[in-house]
């Protein structure tokens, strides 16, 4: 493999927290950067993950569901295969 050097800046903890990540997954950071330079150039783009912030009335959903699990109000049923579900679905 003909390789090269690409020097990249960045901050000393960030760096040494990534490094620290990558050695807990077994890996090198090299072959983490490696990764995301291979997938950059397969899929032409970068994805930047953002924690999902829900609005007001999604929230207040949220709350109302989990406010009606504690109280027993949740209909929701746990099937063990697809044909038990088709079954409940259709005597619905």
């Amino acid at each position: 493999m003909n390789t090269t050097v690409i020097n990249v800046k960045t901050d000393k903890q960030l760096k040494a927290k990534a490094q620290k990540v990558a050695k807990e997954m077994g890996l090198s950071l090299g072959t983490i950067i490696n990764h995301s330079l291979r997938e950059l150039v397969q899929e032409k783009m970068v994805v930047f993950s953002v924690p999902l912030v829900p609005n007001k009335k999604t929230e207040r959903l949220i709350k109302e569901v989990e406010r009606d699990i504690k109280l027993g109000r949740n209909i929701s049923r746990g099937f063990s295969a697809g044909k038990e579900m088709d079954e409940y679905l259709a005597n619905a």
